[in-house]
C-alpha cells in the first residue's frame, strides 16, 4: 500500500517544520508555560491564520475537511516541538463533538469562534470510578423546571482552566448518555487546576447541582458520538508520540556520539548500539501502527476502534520503552530540567495514560479477539 504524502500534505508538514522550529524553540516554550493566559497565543492566532484550527472539521461545519492523515501530520508536528498549545484537548475533542451533535445555534456559538480562534473549550468524561469507561460514569443530569440540573464530578479535564466552557457528559434519566455545554462562569461549577508532569494544564471539576438552560444539551444519547471522538482523540495521541520518539531518538543519538568514555565516543560501544537499534525498532513499528490508525477513522465503528486500540496499546508501550531508554542512555543529566530528551520522556511516558493506557486498550483488544474466536 502506499502511504506517501500528497503535495499538499507534503506542503502542510513543511510549513509546520519551519512554524515549530521558529516559534518553539526550548526557551519560547518555557516562556509560554510560564505564562498562561485564558486568551489565546500569539501562536495559537498564527495557528489560525494558517487554517490548523480548520483542518480536522467538515467543509459542512466551516472547516477544511482534513482527512487522518492531514490530523496525522499536523500532531506530529507538534509532537516533535512539544508544542504546549491545547490543540487536541482544546480543539479537536471538543470541536469534534460540536460538529458531530450541536445544532445550528450551537454551532455559531460555539464551534464557529473555536474555529477562528477567538476562544478553546474543554471535554470532561473522565471520572475517578470510571477510570477510563467513557460510558460508566456517576455524574447524573436531570430535568429542573426548563432546564437541567448536573450533579457529579469530573477528573483530569485538560485545558479547562483556559476554556471558555467545557462539554461535560452525564448519565440521564432513562440511562442514555448526555452531553452539555457548561460555560466556565456558571454558578456551582468549581475547579481544582493543577499541572500534570508533562507541563499540561489540567483540572478536577465538581458540578454541584448546576442549572443549565435547555439548549446547553447538545445530545440525550451522546455515546456513539463520544465513541467517535475518543478514536479520533487517540489517533491523534498516537501521531504525536511519533513526533516526540522521533526527537527523544535523535537527541539521544547525538549525545553518544558526543559523549566520550576511555577516550571514544559512546556510540561505538557495541550494546550501547544495540539499544539505539532497540529504539528505532520501537520508533518504526510505533509510526505503522499510528499510520494504521490514522486511516481507520472511516472504518465503521466496530472495526475503528479495534484498530486504533490495538494502535494506542502498541504506541504507549513504545513511547514508555523510547523515553526510559533515552533517560538511561543521557545518564543523571537526562533527569535534568536542563537536559531537554527529560521534556521528551516526561511526554511520552504521560502519553501511555492519555485516553486509556496500555492494560485497558489490550484488555479491550482481547476481547474482542475472545468474542470473535
Amino acid at each position: 500500500m502506499d502511504f506517501s504524502f500528497s503535495d499538499e500534505q507534503r506542503m502542510l508538514a513543511e510549513t509546520l517544520e519551519r512554524l515549530v522550529t521558529e516559534q518553539v524553540s526550548p526557551g519560547q516554550r518555557r516562556i509560554l508555560l510560564d505564562a498562561p493566559s485564558n486568551r489565546p497565543s500569539l501562536l495559537w492566532k498564527t495557528f489560525a491564520e494558517l487554517g490548523l484550527l480548520h483542518m480536522p472539521f467538515a467543509e459542512e461545519v466551516g472547516g477544511l475537511g482534513g482527512s487522518g492523515i492531514d490530523l496525522m501530520i499536523i500532531m506530529k508536528a507538534l509532537g516533535r516541538g512539544l508544542v504546549p498549545e491545547p490543540y487536541l484537548a482544546g480543539l479537536v475533542l471538543p470541536g469534534d463533538l460540536l460538529a458531530r451533535l450541536g445544532h445550528t445555534e450551537q454551532q455559531a456559538q460555539w464551534l464557529v469562534p473555536l474555529l477562528e480562534g477567538e476562544h478553546q473549550l474543554a471535554l470532561a468524561w473522565q471520572e475517578a470510578s470510571s477510570r477510563y469507561d467513557a460510558h460508566g460514569i456517576a455524574s447524573k443530569a436531570t430535568r429542573h423546571e426548563a432546564g437541567w440540573r448536573i450533579e457529579g464530578s469530573k477528573q483530569l479535564v485538560l485545558n479547562a482552566s483556559a476554556a471558555s466552557a467545557t462539554l461535560v457528559t452525564a448519565q440521564l434519566e432513562n440511562d442514555t448518555l448526555g452531553l452539555f455545554m457548561v460555560p466556565a462562569d456558571t454558578p456551582g461549577l468549581t475547579r481544582r487546576d493543577y499541572f500534570t508532569i508533562d507541563d499540561q494544564p489540567a483540572s478536577d471539576l465538581n458540578l454541584s447541582g448546576i442549572i443549565l438552560k435547555t439548549d446547553a444539551c447538545l445530545s440525550q444519547d451522546a455515546a456513539e458520538a463520544l465513541d467517535a471522538t475518543l478514536a479520533t482523540g487517540r489517533a491523534a495521541l498516537c501521531a504525536e508520540a511519533i513526533g516526540a520518539m522521533e526527537v527523544a531518538c535523535d537527541q539521544t543519538l547525538e549525545y553518544l556520539k558526543e559523549r566520550k568514555q576511555f577516550g571514544a565516543p559512546l556510540s561505538t560501544f557495541q550494546s550501547l548500539q544495540h539499544r539505539m537499534v532497540e529504539m528505532h525498532l520501537h520508533l518504526e513499528q510505533a509510526r505503522s501502527m499510528a499510520i494504521l490508525a490514522a486511516t481507520s477513522l472511516e472504518r465503521p465503528a466496530a472495526e475503528r476502534d479495534y484498530r486504533i486500540a490495538a494502535a494506542k496499546a502498541y504506541c504507549g508501550e513504545a513511547a514508555r520503552f523510547v523515553a526510559e531508554q533515552a533517560i538511561q542512555l543521557h545518564g543523571g543529566m537526562g533527569m535534568t530540567e536542563e537536559c531537554y530528551v527529560s521534556h521528551y520522556a516526561k511526554r511520552l511516558v504521560m502519553f501511555d495514560h492519555y485516553l486509556g493506557d496500555t492494560d485497558y486498550h489490550l484488555e479491550y483488544v482481547s476481547e474482542r479477539l475472545v468474542t470473535a474466536a
